[in-house]
């Protein structure tokens, strides 16, 4: 059989033949499943489906973002705490339109939503600089001639500038990034590892949006099949749609009876909830999106599966296992970028001693030094990082030893 049509004329074909309707093959049906559809892989996907449409998307990202951006800085020169000092000062306050706080949660949430944060340093004179965030969407990573990047360039509109990625003359430009292991320049988002669980759970919601507004009813056919044979004249059929369209859709009319007459006959064609049951998938797909953002599902008050005995214990491995990680990588990555500029070995942490969700922890830690007579005064300040009495210099803490909960500021 030739697939070319129309097909070539040969020596049976070349006259029409009259149609004939044989009772034996009556059609054939080409059937193939259709492909899921997912949400595009790019930051303004991510962030419109995911951060601005998804209830537990967007709680884990702020979650992680607030609560990262409420840790204070400490700041070290040598082996000496600074309580004041103008990178503190510019931490505090980034630029005029944000504090510090809201300068690192949009940091943060840049990072968790793209792979990558983009921050620039502005230089107008020895004592005026400015810390800005660079939308990631809009950042495009150069590179030199042997692969190394070497700059960052800007897009807003049709404006286009460059920033040097380091510090020189007039600023630079810092990119933070998580691990890619597919890309050499962008980092790779958690979001996109559960961007099945993102689709599944705001496709559940549609569904179920979609089945409020369908009278809570799954979808059915009214079959005519009258005794004395027949169909439905055009008019009849205008007419029975137009009264199910406005007198038994919508979510105001569910529970209506339907009044059937004529040879009419409701056939349920869809499954019903408890078949689909979408809530237990919303469930499992909102506990695979916790799981990449490394967020307890207690926190986010999801049911099903907690590992945690209580909530106390669930905060605490939420502090250590996701916040104190990525706020110590924040902190070397500011320090490695921002120290030259102040001229100084200047080196930041994170000060973990204000940081109530290890209140527990610091009180164990107390509890048994209190306990342990065989040690000293001096060796008891010395175990949770303090100068000992005998030094005679000011009690403080030493950079060399971590603070209670605080980790090691020289890369522990």
């Amino acid at each position: 059989m030739a697939w070319k049509w129309p097909w070539p004329r040969s020596a049976g074909n070349d006259v029409a033949r009259p149609e004939r309707k044989g009772g034996g093959l009556g059609f054939v049906a080409l059937h193939a499943q259709a492909e899921a559809r997912w949400t595009q892989r790019d930051y303004a996907g991510l962030a419109r489906e995911g951060f601005m449409r998804n209830p537990v998307v967007h709680r884990a990202v702020r979650l992680i973002a607030e609560t990262a951006s409420a840790i204070p800085w400490l700041l070290y020169e040598g082996a000496a705490e600074m309580d004041d000092h103008p990178l503190l000062q510019l931490l505090a306050r980034p630029n005029q339109r944000q504090a510090g706080a809201t300068f690192l949660e949009a940091l943060y949430g840049h990072l968790l939503l793209s792979g990558n944060a983009y921050v620039e340093l502005v230089e107008a004179g020895q004592d005026a600089r400015e810390l800005h965030l660079l939308r990631p969407d809009r950042v495009t990573v150069l590179t030199d001639a042997d692969g190394w990047p070497s700059a960052l360039e800007y897009r807003e509109g049709s404006t286009r500038r460059r920033a040097q990625i380091g510090l020189g003359p007039g600023g630079g430009a810092l990119q933070l990034s998580l691990f890619h292991p597919l890309d050499d320049h962008y980092g790779f988002p958690p979001l996109e590892a559960a961007l099945m669980a993102l689709d599944t759970h705001n496709a559940a919601g549609r569904w179920n949006k979609a089945l409020l507004d369908n009278s809570a009813r799954p979808s059915g056919a009214l079959v005519y099949a009258p005794k004395e044979g027949g169909n439905l004249t055009d008019e009849q059929f205008e007419r029975l749609k137009a009264e199910l369209e406005q007198g038994y859709s919508g979510a105001t009319r569910a529970g209506r009876p339907l009044l059937l007459e004529g040879g009419l006959d409701w056939k349920a064609m869809g499954l019903t909830p408890k078949d689909m049951d979408f809530i237990e998938a919303k469930h499992s797909a909102s506990r695979d999106i916790a799981l990449a953002f490394g967020v307890p599902p207690m926190l986010l008050g999801i049911p099903g599966d907690n590992t945690y005995a209580n909530y106390q214990e669930a905060n605490r491995a939420f502090y250590r296992l996701t916040i104190l990680p990525l706020v110590a990588r924040t902190a070397k990555e500011l320090s490695a970028w921002l120290a030259p500029a102040f001229g100084s070995d200047l080196r930041l942490w994170y000060d973990a001693d204000c940081v109530e969700g290890l209140s527990g922890e610091r009180d164990a830690l107390w509890a048994r030094l209190e306990a342990a007579s065989f040690l000293t005064d001096d060796e008891k300040r010395e175990a949770v990082g303090y100068q000992p009495h005998r030094l005679g210099a000011k009690a403080g803490f030493r950079p060399d030893q971590p603070r209670v909960g605080a980790g090691n500021p020289n890369g522990g």
